[in-house]
């Protein structure tokens, strides 16, 4: 499969041979730097029920032990110090008391200005690298677009950090409980072609150039304690039954964080699953008209990712996005407390962001046409067009060619393999572009050959 994303909607063309392993994967081209051999992300220690509790509990202290991890312009002993607030924690057990210690060594290592023996290594999945802080501002959020004329907010290295605290809601921040969806519906009229997201960008990626393949590993996503679910008067005509619903509505929900759930009322409650509905780098030139040169709506998805609304992408799971230009340029925004598949009447469980943390790691010219995505459990695989049908035909022949690349087997019966053990979901169909995702399961594959299975 060709790697220039207008070819990819030639579906007869045929794949090029080259010489190495990666099988011609989305439109994986001739090899210049090292991928990363990832092992199987193993179960938690701790239930997620558990572990939710664990990182509630002491939203005090959770906050007292960020600082020290973030902390910059510290000595390395006063850091370290921080290990008597580690005692007071002695009692969960002697593998929490590691893991954190861990962390608070390592990142006095960063402050002393340590890096990894072999800077062209990828980071292990404790490293974090620097750690960048990017607010929300007036100078670093735009409403709806991704603005590639403005300058970088911050340069990144591979393996470094971004942190987001304290992050926009939609339409700069004025939703807010109790804003009205008349008021909401106003703003969004009276901003044409921009999407209601509060957009944070550019971050720029050193050494990033089109034809590599940007890792996003999601490291913390932790939403404020309230939520909106909305959808636009019919006349809009946004949402998936506009025509059915000609009255516009928002509900707002409280966020029980330590439960993680929102009471939608008082018969139903809904466990929450934080995420960024958007998140991409700058898209290739030709896949939607601009607003401006250089200016694109932040509505449809592609294959720069963004607006995917992809739910599966929670607190530990990783997107490898195709990078199109240099510096491969980061934005993110539409924070999610949670959303089904589909998010039919236009809107997730809409929401702002305490923090939100991902780590990046830059992968050479791999040449990827299409976003893939992972996680403990499955390998995801995501079609995107216009029209739906096609998302799915692109969807399923995302996961035949990754499949058998990846799991030697032959397309015939990685045909089969997907007919009857992948699931493919509709991820949104209220963003222009609609989305279709295939789940393979890991569980599928002997361990052997899963530990072999690799996205890069």
């Amino acid at each position: 499969m060709p790697h220039d994303f207008d070819h990819q909607q030639d579906h007869e063309s045929q794949p090029q041979p080259h010489p190495h392993s990666c099988g011609n994967l989305f439109g994986c081209g001739e090899e210049k730097g090292t991928g990363v051999l990832r092992e199987d992300i193993k179960d938690a220690a701790f239930t997620k029920r558990a572990a939710d509790r664990l990182l509630h509990m002491d939203e005090m202290n959770q906050d007292k032990l960020d600082g020290y991890l973030n902390a910059r312009g510290r000595s390395r002993r006063r850091l370290l110090g921080a290990s008597a607030f580690m005692g007071a924690l002695a009692g969960i057990g002697p593998w929490f008391t590691k893991l954190t210690n861990n962390k608070l060594a390592h990142a006095a290592d960063l402050l002393d200005g340590g890096i990894a023996a072999d800077p062209a290594a990828a980071p292990k999945k404790d490293d974090e690298g620097r750690v960048h802080v990017v607010e929300s501002n007036d100078k670093t959020v735009r409403l709806g677009v991704y603005d590639t004329t403005l300058d970088p907010i911050v340069k990144v290295d591979s393996g470094d950090t971004i942190s987001y605290p304290n992050t926009w809601s939609h339409f700069l921040n004025q939703m807010q409980p109790g804003v009205p969806v008349e008021t909401l519906a106003k703003l969004r009229v009276s901003n044409p072609g921009h999407g209601p997201h509060s957009i944070i960008g550019p971050i720029y990626v050193n050494g990033a150039e089109p034809g590599d393949v940007l890792e996003v590993r999601y490291k913390r996503i932790r939403p404020f304690d309230w939520g909106a679910v909305f959808n636009n008067p019919g006349t809009l005509g946004t949402g998936l039954l506009a025509q059915d619903f000609p009255e516009g509505q928002v509900k707002y929900l409280k966020l029980d964080l330590p439960n993680m759930t929102a009471e939608f009322n008082q018969n139903i409650h809904i466990p929450l699953k934080p995420f960024q509905g958007t998140l991409g780098v700058a898209p290739p030139d030709g896949f939607y008209p601009p607003l401006t040169p250089g200016v694109t709506s932040s509505v449809p998805p592609g294959p720069h990712a963004g607006n995917t609304d992809l739910n599966e992408m929670a607190e530990g799971s990783t997107m490898f996005i195709p990078v199109w230009k240099p510096g491969a340029l980061i934005y993110t925004g539409d924070s999610h407390a949670v959303q089904g598949d589909g998010e039919i009447n236009l809107t997730a469980l809409e929401t702002r962001m305490r923090e939100l943390r991902i780590q990046v790691v830059l992968h050479k010219q791999k040449n990827f046409a299409w976003p893939v995505a992972e996680t403990a459990t499955h390998w995801i695989m995501l079609g995107l067009d216009k029209d739906l049908n096609v998302a799915m035909t692109l969807a399923a022949r995302n996961a035949i060619s990754f499949l058998a690349t990846r799991a030697d087997l032959t397309k015939l019966d990685a045909y089969a393999l997907c007919s009857i053990a992948v699931s493919f979901r509709v991820t949104q169909v209220v963003d222009i572009v609609r989305g279709v995702h295939a789940m393979i399961p890991k569980n599928l594959f002997a361990a052997d050959l899963r530990r072999q299975i690799t996205v890069v």
